[in-house]
This record gives structure tokens, sequence and C-alpha cells, in this order.
């Protein structure tokens, strides 16, 4: 699973929100790898502002950029793209992507929470 970052992002950077259904025969065969490896490899895209991330029935995941051409470079980088084939080929019965800009953004933290 993802880690979550349920950091608050300014408003004018871009979220990337991927919604997916898993299914398959091969629906758990590395998946896990390679979703760590993926969050891994977009820490390090220049651009990247975070991820949260939630899979419980239908997984949803969040990513934070700072601008189109950071999620463009993402969309391009040759691991992802191999990473991608194999989720259509062997992980997700579905997905869907929506690329959004953030307008408004604000937080809550109850006093005294340990997280």
């Amino acid at each position: 699973m993802l880690p979550g970052s349920l950091q608050r992002h300014e408003p004018g950077c871009y979220a990337v929100i991927f919604t997916s259904a898993r299914g398959g025969a091969h629906a758990d065969d590395g998946y896990e790898e390679a979703a760590a490896r993926m969050f891994e490899l977009a820490a390090r895209q220049p651009g990247f502002l975070g991820v949260d991330s939630a899979r419980e029935g239908v997984g949803i995941t969040v990513a934070y950029f700072a601008d189109t051409a950071s999620i463009d470079a993402w969309r391009q980088n040759a691991e992802h793209q191999e990473v991608q084939r194999r989720g259509r080929a062997e992980w997700y019965s579905r997905f869907t992507v929506h690329v959004a800009r953030v307008e408004r953004s604000y937080d809550f933290e109850r006093s005294g929470s340990s997280s």
C-alpha cells in the first residue's frame, strides 16, 4: 500500500486522481511491489509534491504535481509506462484517471491527536 501524506497542497497545483478496480487471474502478482516502486520513483520526479492513497474495494490514489509539464514527464517515464502496461494486462479490471487543478485546500487536525 502506498503511504498517504495527508498533507495540504497549495492552490494552483494539480491533482492526478487514479481510481481502480483490481481483477483478473494475476491481480496480486507483483502488484504491491510495483506500487511501492512507483511511489519511490514518483517521489524523485521533478514537480512531484506528494500522494494520498487508499484501497478498500476501489483503489484511489491522488498524486499532486506542481504543473502539467511535471504530470506529462511522469506519464512518459519509461518504467511508469511499463507498469501501466502490466496494470492493463494483469492487475486492473478497470480504472479512471482525472487531472484537476487544486482551487482550494484546507485541513483539520484534532489537537492532541497522534499520527
